[in-house]
């Protein structure tokens, strides 16, 4: 009822605001170049053309996002896209991730109006902050491989720039109403003013969305506006102003359990897996002797981003398009921090699989920090890692038609990035405080300030951040300077069109750590300092292309590139010190591609084969737990959690494209999509593991650092994420009557394969067996939606309805682990005999409880989630 009642208000108060935002309308079939051109911010949006631009595009309208979204992940609505996998990873809103051309999502560049939006340390991208996207944007567009932006940005995967509608568009509003499973509903206003007689425009949106999702304990509250200000004065000038922003709290399910793990705790009882498990959060009784939940793992987060675009004419022939652009995000992530009667967060699980929390408050309790023999971290609390920034930044471009069949253009793209990181207090569980020993500035102290999560920030400039008595754990800022330039030279004659770009950039990077005493502080050998000063990399590329229009039916492609991508920040530092990577150096990719299309009355097809080289990685892969040596433990072996640092990665990626449309009649269309890819690793790489607080850790049976035997392995994630070589769609829509609109689309997933990891593959017999392969899956979905018209053809009702994995399937859409079905080997150490190896062996494969549909239950994963429904009721005038 609370989520009903702070609904309801946001749509009375959006309701008040008459004077603002755009109706996104289920009418908008922008699907010729110039309908894109006019909702678009003109810019630096390098939108690709139909037989024009030598790239493999796919373009999602808003229609589409509107009608079949939902309550998915923003990014799911690319998955009928050819080699695109979009998953929800841990299932918390906002969490999802998404691969391309088996690349992760820190290797595609994200933009928004051709804006990139990328973290500038990490590459990272936080679908949660941009949860506002979907209420604002026009369409959003793949381009596959080298992509066609100017920037000089590393698209590896490629790129998706999401396309917002410009303030003047036609006057009108929308108000909807959406709820879904588990509580889910979102409400929502905007309105647009439509262009004055002297030019001026404005738009507004207000939205709000809360609920929980299909997994357990992963409630969010998120808000989104945006406000967008356009002023045309005259033919030559046109200014655009934007703000936008989506405060958000989740709670979260960062851990992949075991498969074993979502079977024994499922409630039913029946061997089964419970897909809704979340080992992230735990239960603490309440005074009137009531249980409630309290999650470990939960993310906040507020990235206001505003932008000014001027788009100057100067003449008929020369255009400058200039855009300001600041984002001051403040947020971070939950988690636990510090140990207790000698134990850390997983050794208070419960029968269930949960957190006692009762026994959490209760060891704390017991801990007297003030006394002076206290030991440090001897509590075990709720830390917050935060990850603010503030990000400023300036993209121009001159564009310049020599004559009609040639054109240039040059520009420009600085960026300015300062990243805050460091950990406060988010909940004491029970304790009186946390004492952190890690600043080597000042004695032990205990922090006991508490930050909460779910009070989000509203400020468009950011904020504060906390004062240095409250940092806890670690306390490091991040600058990044990134200075470029660019060029494009354009042919287009006839039937062929070409390009030829190239740009060059330096990325610094200066890593400050305020817990180091400057000048005083050693690591590896060396003397540190707070600053560590810039480090100046630079990089460029160069990529061109070709388009040739056979005839009105037929139309042929390639084009070619080479990148020298610049590392991100953790190669530059790695292990989270101040002493630079001795062995540092930029990462190459050479990428080719040729394609063909055909377009007809009724059929639209397209052919794509690529091949895409990538050397010199360097990755760090979290969230991993390692089996280390412990005579203190049971059995000897006690499990650490940590990092590795892999260096020295080559992968190579081939496939073949293949994406249709065919429209027999008026009321009928068929959608389809496959796309079959190698993805390989190329020689070999080595890999050093570390515990969480920055040591090196030796798993049992190798070495702290080893050498990685990758070559010929398929190419896995790098978090607890899978990567597919195989995807498949085949979609119909039904349109019986007018204003009726009925489909359903089949999705299948193949070669499925398992994150990568430093542990496994430092044996040759490990890389035989190669990434764990996945179970291989279907799933289908269906919906419907409804127009209701009124007198006033302005003024419309839509109804609509969604259903995803219609059949409930049960399936596994990411790994994190590759534990391979044993054999008899696996059980022989010095101390026994074949004999007793083979017993144990026969009885571990002979123990259906060991396996689940062919693959080793101790693997952790994140199932898919069940059967959902979404349904929407929106009001247009």
């Amino acid at each position: 009822m609370k989520l009903i009642n702070k609904s309801m208000l946001t749509v009375i108060i959006s309701l008040s605001t008459a004077s603002v935002y755009y109706a996104q309308q289920t009418q908008d079939t922008a699907t010729k170049s110039k309908e894109i051109e006019e909702v678009i911010l003109q810019g630096v949006t390098d939108i690709a053309k139909d037989r024009k631009t030598p790239v493999a595009a796919s373009t999602i309208k808003a229609a589409q996002i509107i009608e079949r979204l939902g309550n998915q992940e923003l990014t799911e609505i690319l998955n009928t896209t050819p080699s695109v996998y979009a998953t929800k990873s841990g299932g918390g809103f906002g969490d999802g991730g998404i691969t391309m051309r088996g690349f992760e999502s820190r290797n595609i560049a994200v933009m928004v109006n051709g804006m990139p939006v990328n973290d500038m340390e990490g590459g990272s991208v936080y679908y949660s902050n941009w949860t506002g996207l979907a209420d604002v944007t026009s369409f959003v567009q793949t381009q596959r491989g080298l992509g066609s932006s100017k920037l000089g940005i590393a698209s590896v995967g490629g790129t998706i720039n999401f396309i917002t509608r410009s303030a003047d568009m036609k006057k009108g509003g929308v108000v909807r109403l959406g709820v879904g499973n588990d509580d889910y509903l979102k409400t929502s206003f905007a309105y647009n003013t439509g262009k004055t007689d002297n030019g001026w425009s404005s738009s507004f949106l207000m939205s709000r969305t809360a609920g929980g999702t299909y997994i357990e304990n992963t409630d969010f509250e998120a808000y989104a506006y945006y406000f967008a200000l356009g002023w045309e004065p005259n033919k030559k000038h046109n200014f655009q102003f934007t703000l936008t922003s989506s405060p958000q709290w989740h709670d979260q399910r960062t851990f992949a359990p075991t498969i074993a793990n979502y079977i024994k705790f499922n409630p039913d009882n029946d061997g089964t897996p419970f897909r809704q498990y979340n080992s992230d959060f735990g239960y603490k009784t309440g005074a009137n002797g009531d249980r409630y939940a309290i999650a470990n793992r939960s993310n906040y987060y507020a990235k206001p981003v505003m932008m000014v675009n001027w788009d100057f004419t100067m003449s008929e022939k020369s255009k400058l398009s200039t855009v300001l652009y600041m984002s001051n995000g403040r947020g971070g992530g939950t988690g636990d921090l510090g140990r207790v009667a000698n134990k850390g967060m997983t050794g208070f699980y419960d029968t269930t699989g949960h957190f006692d929390y009762d026994a959490v408050f209760a060891a704390n309790q017991a801990v007297n920090l003030n006394s002076p023999t206290a030991p440090n971290r001897s509590t075990l609390i709720r830390r917050a890692s935060i990850n603010s920034h503030n990000w400023y930044g300036i993209l121009a471009n001159f564009q310049h038609k020599v004559n009609d069949n040639w054109s240039f253009s040059v520009g420009t793209d600085d960026r300015y990035y300062y990243g805050y990181h460091y950990q406060v207090v988010s909940d004491l569980y029970g304790a009186s405080g946390y004492k952190e020993p890690g600043n080597a500035n000042v004695a032990p102290y205990v922090a006991s300030n508490v930050y909460d999560y779910k009070k989000l920030s509203w400020n468009p400039f950011g904020g504060s951040t906390a004062p240095i008595t409250d940092q806890i754990g670690y306390s490091n800022d991040g600058e990044v300077l990134w200075y470029s330039g660019f060029a494009q030279v354009e042919y287009s004659k006839d039937n062929l069109s070409a390009f030829v770009q190239g740009s060059v950039s330096n990325q610094s990077y200066q890593r400050i750590d305020n817990f180091v005493k400057d000048g005083v502080t050693k690591q590896q050998n060396q003397t540190v300092y707070t600053k560590t000063g810039f480090k100046d990399l630079f990089g460029y590329n160069v990529k061109g292309g070709a388009n040739y229009n056979i005839n009105d039916y037929h139309n042929v492609f390639a084009n070619i590139g080479y990148y020298s991508k610049q590392p991100f920040m953790n190669s530059v530092y790695p292990s989270n010190l101040q002493v630079v990577n001795p062995t540092l150096t930029n990462e190459k990719i050479f990428s080719a591609e040729i394609g063909y299309g055909f377009r007809s009355p009724k059929l639209t097809a397209n052919v794509n084969l690529y091949r895409t080289e990538w050397k010199d990685r360097w990755l760090r892969r979290g969230s991993q737990v390692f089996d280390v040596a412990d005579p203190t433990a049971p059995g000897g072996i006690a499990q650490v959690n940590g990092y590795s640092e892999i260096s020295g990665i080559t992968q190579l990626h081939m496939g073949v494209e293949f994406d249709a449309v065919y429209k027999p009649f008026q009321f009928l269309e068929f959608q389809g999509m496959l796309s079959y890819g190698d993805y390989q690793y190329k020689g070999n790489a080595t890999g050093t593991n570390f515990d969480d607080n920055n040591n090196p850790v030796t798993v049992v049976g190798t070495k702290t650092t080893n050498t990685l035997y990758l070559d010929g392995v398929k190419v896995g994630g790098s978090s607890s994420n899978s990567i597919p070589q195989v995807t498949a769609s085949l979609g119909t829509t039904v349109r019986p009557v007018k204003d009726l609109s009925i489909y359903g689309t089949w999705r299948y997933v193949g070669k499925l394969y398992s994150s990568i990891d430093a542990a496994t593959f430092t044996t040759v017999a490990n890389q035989e067996r190669g990434a764990l392969q996945l179970p291989d899956f279907n799933l289908l979905d269906i919906g419907a939606s409804f127009k209701i018209r009124l007198k006033n053809t302005a003024q419309y009702f839509t109804v609509g309805a969604n259903v995803y994995n219609l059949f409930d399937t049960t399936y596994i859409a990411d790994g994190a682990t590759n534990n391979f079905v044993k054999n008899v080997g696996d059980f022989k150490t010095n101390s026994n005999t074949d004999a007793q190896a083979q017993a144990l062996y026969n009885t571990y494969i002979n123990n259906p409880a060991n396996f689940y549909k062919g693959i080793d239950t101790s693997n952790r994963v994140f199932f898919g989630f069940g059967r959902t429904w979404a349904a929407n009721l929106s009001f247009n005038f």
